[in-house]
């Protein structure tokens, strides 16, 4: 029988992945502008401005089912660490400009805080993905 705290990692990143896809979708205009104002071409920041929030939501959706929920946390440790590059190159000052396409609460962040935050949650993903294989192995 499966513990609360066996349902914790991948309900937590349920939501985020959520929160910040659906934000990223409902004020896409906003969003969609902001991708452009990053530091990367226009043509990689108009395939971002419509892949991130569908990645995002994808993610969610692979942590939701057990079968692939694996995945999604592998996913979302290899999502995480591209943004926790970003941020950290952007936290020390590797960057002319400082742009953030972040959604909602997180946009309130500061750098160091953003980056903390994505860290800890590429340690959610890992210990997601150990309880996974853990729970494979019993099976």
């Amino acid at each position: 029988m499966k513990t609360i705290q066996g349902h914790i990692p991948y309900s937590l990143l349920i939501f985020i992945w959520v929160y910040t896809g659906f934000e990223k979708l409902l004020r896409f205009e906003q969003s969609r502008k902001a991708f452009h104002n990053q530091t990367f071409p226009a043509e990689l920041a108009e395939i971002l401005s419509y892949s991130v929030p569908i990645t995002e939501l994808l993610l969610a959706l692979l942590l939701l089912f057990s079968v692939t929920r694996w995945w999604g946390y592998l996913g979302s440790a290899l999502l995480l660490t591209v943004f926790v590059t970003y941020v950290g190159l952007i936290w020390v000052g590797a960057f002319p400009r400082v742009p953030c396409n972040c959604a909602g609460i997180i946009e309130s962040l500061g750098w160091g805080a953003h980056f903390v935050l994505n860290m800890v949650l590429i340690g959610i993903s890992v210990a997601g993905m150990r309880l996974e294989m853990g729970r494979k192995s019993e099976s």
